[in-house]
């Protein structure tokens, strides 16, 4: 092999590790740009509420989410929900009891289960000054409204 072809195998492989080299470093930092991008998300994300569902007819499953303002003092009258329901606190507080629970109040950023047809005795503004905000998430598995007025309580007064 003359000297002119050694030359130029070895300039070949010069040329070809530093490309190698070029492309690790490239990767590496992709990697960690990645890796710091996931550590990130982690510090973002978390779970609020995990809550386990009753059986549903997965054929006809719809999520719905609807948003709740109530102006301060505001308040809903006792109801019920077919369907599931996950609320999250959006801004302000909402005083909130689902019959055979006691009352508590969510602030921003908290969150409630409510069972298909549970009913919600309380529902309202924890503030008078203060608007609140509620985003309601329905899991329903049929349609209908997705929300009813609350049964009113029989009084047979012992008659038969």
């Amino acid at each position: 092999m003359s000297a002119s072809a050694r030359l130029a195998k070895y300039a070949g492989m010069v040329v070809l590790i530093l490309g190698a080299t070029y492309i690790i470093r490239v990767v590496a930092r992709a990697q960690r740009v990645e890796a710091s991008s996931l550590l990130a998300a982690k510090e973002r994300a978390g779970i609020v509420i995990s809550q386990q569902l009753p059986h549903l007819d997965g054929d006809h499953l719809k999520v719905t989410l609807v948003e709740v303002n109530y102006e301060p003092g505001e308040e809903s009258a006792p109801h019920s929900h077919p369907c599931a329901v996950i609320g999250y606190v959006v801004e302000g507080a909402l005083r909130h009891q689902v019959k055979g629970e006691p009352e508590r109040t969510y602030k921003a950023g908290e969150s409630f289960y409510e069972p298909a047809n549970g009913v919600h005795l309380v529902s309202a503004n924890a503030s008078s000054t203060e608007p609140a905000k509620l985003a309601a998430y329905f899991v329903c598995d049929h349609e209908g409204p997705l929300s009813v007025d609350a049964p009113q309580p029989t009084h047979d007064h012992g008659k038969k």
